[in-house]
C-alpha cells in the first residue's frame, strides 16, 4: 500500500514507551488513530486517539478492537522486561496476544502489520550481527516470545496478502522511558548523588537508538521496503559502555559519582552482555540514524533529567 493511502492505524501498546511516540506521530500526519493498552505502564494514549483500554489476550478486546477497519497494523504490545519475575507466563501472553491479533487481522483483511522485535532473539550472536544470522538462540524467555511471534507472523505473509514489517530494534531511548538503565541512574543518583550502583560489571557493551532516529526507521521501511516479510535491524554502528552511561548521566546531572558494581559480566538473567545489531540491509534501502550510539544516549539522559524528580 502507497504511504500516503494510510489513512486509519491500529497501535497496539500505543500508550507505552515507543508506542506513545508513534501515535503522536501518526497523529501529526493526520491519521486516524486507535491505540488499544492494558495501560499497565501507567501512561494514557495521546488525546488525539481513540483509546480501546483491554488485554489483547482477551478475544472481547480482540472483537472489539476489529469493529473497526484498519489499513495498518503497528503491533508494539508485549510483556517486555527480559528478566521477567514469571518468563514462562511472559512467554505465552506475548505469543497469544500476537497469535489472536494476527488472525483478526487476517479475517480483517488488513493489508499491513508492522512487528516490533527485538535484538534478543539473536542470543549471544557474534557482531555486528546480520539479519540472516543463524542460528538464533535466543537466552531469554522475552527474546524466545519475540522470536516465536516472528514465525507466527512470517508463515502468515507467505501463505496470505499480508504483508509484515519485522523489525529488531536495538535499546531504544528518549523522553518518556522507564524501567531501563538511564532512567535507573537517574533515578538512583536523584536519591545518592554519592554513589552508584552498576548492575553487572559495567563493561556491557551495547547499542543505543534514540527514539526519534527509531521512528524515522519506521516509517522509511514501511515506505520502502518489500514484502511480503521484510526483516530489518534497527539500531546504530556504534555501542556504549554502562559504565559509560553511568558517567554520561552523572555528567548530565552534575554529579561525581562512586561506582560500585554486583560483578558478572551480565547485569540479569538473560541479560546479553554485548550487542550491536548490523544496519547494512537499512542503510541499502537509503537510511541512517542521525546519531551514533553515544551522542542517542547524551539526549535521553538530557531529556530524561528534567522528567524525573
Amino acid at each position: 500500500m502507497s504511504d500516503s493511502s494510510i489513512r486509519h492505524v491500529l497501535v497496539t501498546g500505543g500508550a507505552g514507551f515507543v508506542g506513545s511516540h508513534l501515535v503522536d506521530r501518526q497523529c501529526r500526519r493526520g491519521r486516524r488513530v486507535t491505540v488499544v493498552d492494558d495501560l499497565s505502564t501507567g501512561r494514557r494514549a495521546p488525546a488525539e486517539a481513540e483509546l480501546i483500554r483491554g488485554d489483547l489476550t482477551e478475544p472481547s478486546t480482540i472483537a472489539d478492537v476489529f469493529e473497526r477497519s484498519y489499513d495498518r497494523v503497528y503491533h508494539l504490545a508485549s510483556r517486555s522486561a527480559v528478566d521477567d519475575a514469571e518468563p514462562w507466563r511472559q512467554f505465552r501472553e506475548n505469543t497469544a496476544m500476537t497469535a489472536g491479533l494476527l488472525a483478526a487481522v487476517l479475517d480483517a483483511d488488513v493489508p499491513e502489520l508492522v512487528f516490533t522485535s527485538s535484538s534478543t532473539i539473536y542470543g549471544e550472536a557474534p557482531r555486528p550481527t546480520p539479519e540472516d544470522y543463524a542460528p538464533l538462540e535466543p537466552i531469554s524467555a522475552y527474546g524466545a516470545s519475540k522470536l516465536a511471534c516472528e514465525a507466527l507472523l512470517s508463515a502468515a505473509a507467505h501463505t496470505t496478502e499480508l504483508t509484515v514489517y519485522n523489525l529488531r530494534f536495538a535499546n531504544i531511548v528518549g523522553p518518556g522511558l522507564r524501567d531501563a538503565v538511564i532512567p535507573d541512574f537517574i533515578e538512583k543518583l536523584r536519591a545518592d548523588p554519592d554513589r552508584l550502583l552498576i548492575l553487572g560489571d559495567g563493561r556491557q557493551e551495547k547499542s543505543y537508538m534514540h527514539v526519534e532516529d527509531c521512528l524515522e526507521a519506521i516509517e522509511h521501511v514501511c515506505e520502502r521496503a518489500p514484502g511480503p516479510f521484510a526483516t530489518y535491524n534497527l539500531g546504530t554502528r556504534t555501542t556504549t559502555s554502562v559504565r559509560r552511561v553511568a558517567e554520561i548521566v552523572a555528567d548530565e546531572l552534575g554529579v561525581d559519582p562512586t561506582y560500585e558494581y554486583t560483578g558478572g559480566e551480565r547485569g540479569w538473567t538473560g541479560d546479553v552482555p554485548r550487542m550491536r545489531l548490523s544496519i547494512e540491509k537499512l542503510a541499502a534501502l537509503g537510511w541512517e540514524p542521525a546519531r551514533s550510539s553515544e551522542p542517542a544516549v547524551r539526549k535521553a539522559a538530557d531529556e530524561l533529567a528534567s522528567e524525573i524528580e
